[in-house]
C-alpha cells in the first residue's frame, strides 16, 4: 500500500489518480485547509473517492499522535509525502504555518517511515532551495546554503532530516526538487491560475518584475511520472560518493535528489501571451518590480533523472497551457 500525504493537492491528487490506475493501493492524507478554496480539493477527492483501492483520513501531518496511529494502523511500503505549507510569498507573512506543517509535520511523517520500515520515502522539495545560485542550469551537484524565501529553508531543511534518517535508520529517502509545476485542477495561488482568473473576468494582473523572470515550467503529466518512475527505484547508497569532495545529490546513505523540470524556461511575459491566446482575450497588466523571496530565473539540470531513472519532462508549454485552458473552461463553465 502506498501513503500520499497531500492527496487532496494539485500533485498529490494527479499522483493518486495515477497510481490507482495503475492497480495500485493508496491511503491519502489532507487536512483540507483554507489556504487556497477547500472546494477544489473537495473537488478533487470527490474523483478519488469511488475508487475501491482509494481510502482517506483528514488529518494534519503536524499531529504527531493522529500521525503515528495511521502508520501503525496502515503500515504502507511506500510514502510520496507532498502535504506542505506552499507558497513563497505567503512565507512573509505567515511562517509559523511553515513550520507547522514543512519542520513538524515531515518529521512526524519521517518518524512514522521509521516505525514502519518503509521501503522508499519520495518527498517533495523546491527549486527554491537554489535560492541566490545564479549558475543555470540549477544542478543537483550545487550548494544550496542560501535560499532567498523561508519556505525555500524549510524545503532544504526537510532534505537534509531526510538525509539524517536516511543515515541512521537506512530508509530510502529521495527528495524531488519540482520546478513551477501547473495544469489542470492546478492551485489558485500559482501565477498562470490566478491570471486566467482576472484576464476572464477583465481584471487588472501584477506582473512582477516587468515579466521579466524566467521560469521552468513544468506540466503536471510530466511531474507524476517522474514520481511514479523514482518511486519504483527506492534510493541507494552511492559507492562512489567521497567525503573529502561531498556531493550533496547522494551519499554513503540511501538518500536522493533530482531536478522535475521541463528544462526549457521562459519568460512570464511570453507564458502570458500563450495564456492569452488560449482564453482568447488579452490581459489588463500592471507591472511592478520584483518582490522579496522571488529569484529572477529557474532552469533544471535533469542529467541525474534521466541517467538514473530512464526519464525527462518534455511536454512544451504550449501544449500544457492549452490543457489548463481547456479543463478551466470546463470546471467553472466559463
Amino acid at each position: 500500500m502506498i501513503l500520499i500525504t497531500g492527496a487532496a493537492g494539485f500533485i498529490g491528487f494527479h499522483v493518486a489518480q495515477r497510481l490507482l490506475r495503475d492497480g495500485h493501493g493508496v491511503f491519502g492524507v489532507d487536512n483540507l485547509n483554507e489556504y487556497y478554496e477547500p472546494t477544489l480539493k473537495e473537488a478533487r477527492l470527490r474523483l478519488l473517492l469511488p475508487n475501491r483501492k482509494f481510502s482517506f483520513a483528514r488529518v494534519d501531518i503536524s499531529n504527531k499522535a493522529a500521525v503515528a496511529e495511521i502508520f501503525a494502523a496502515k503500515r504502507p511500503e511506500y510514502v510520496v509525502h507532498l502535504a506542505a505549507q506552499a507558497g513563497v510569498r505567503y512565507s512573509l507573512e505567515n511562517p509559523t504555518a511553515y513550520v507547522e506543517s514543512n519542520i513538524t509535520g515531515f518529521l512526524n511523517v519521517l518518524e512514522g517511515c521509521k516505525q514502519a520500515s518503509v521501503r522508499h520515502l519520495v518527498f517533495a522539495s523546491s527549486s527554491s532551495v537554489y535560492g541566490l545560485n545564479s549558475t543555470m542550469p540549477f544542478s543537483v551537484h550545487a550548494n544550496v546554503d542560501h535560499p532567498i524565501s523561508f519556505y525555500g529553508a524549510t524545503k532544504k531543511a526537510n532534505e537534509l532530516m531526510a538525509h539524517c534518517y536516511s543515515h541512521i535508520y537506512k530508509i530510502p529517502t529521495t527528495g524531488l526538487r519540482f520546478f513551477t509545476v501547473y495544469g489542470p485542477w492546478g492551485r489558485p495561488d500559482m501565477a498562470y491560475y490566478s491570471f486566467a482568473r482576472s484576464i476572464l473576468h477583465g481584471k487588472p494582473i501584477d506582473i512582477y518584475n516587468d515579466g521579466r523572470m524566467k521560469r521552468d515550467f513544468t506540466f503536471i503529466d510530466d511531474v507524476v511520472e517522474s514520481v511514479v518512475r523514482v518511486l519504483a527505484r527506492p534510493a541507494t547508497p552511492d559507492k562512489d560518493w567521497c567525503a573529502t569532495s561531498p556531493d550533496p545529490a547522494s551519499s554513503t546513505a540511501p538518500f536522493r535528489l533530482y531536478n522535475i523540470g521541463n528544462h526549457s524556461p521562459i519568460e512570464l511575459l511570453r507564458f502570458l501571451e500563450l495564456l492569452e491566446g488560449a482564453l482568447g482575450k488579452k490581459a489588463i497588466k500592471r507591472l511592478l518590480p520584483a518582490p522579496p523571496g522571488d529569484v529572477v530565473a529557474t532552469m533544471a539540470d535533469v542529467s541525474e533523472l534521466y541517467r538514473e531513472v530512464g526519464f525527462e519532462p518534455s511536454i512544451p508549454v504550449e501544449i500544457g497551457i492549452r490543457r489548463f485552458v481547456d479543463w478551466y473552461r470546463t470546471y467553472y463553465g466559463t
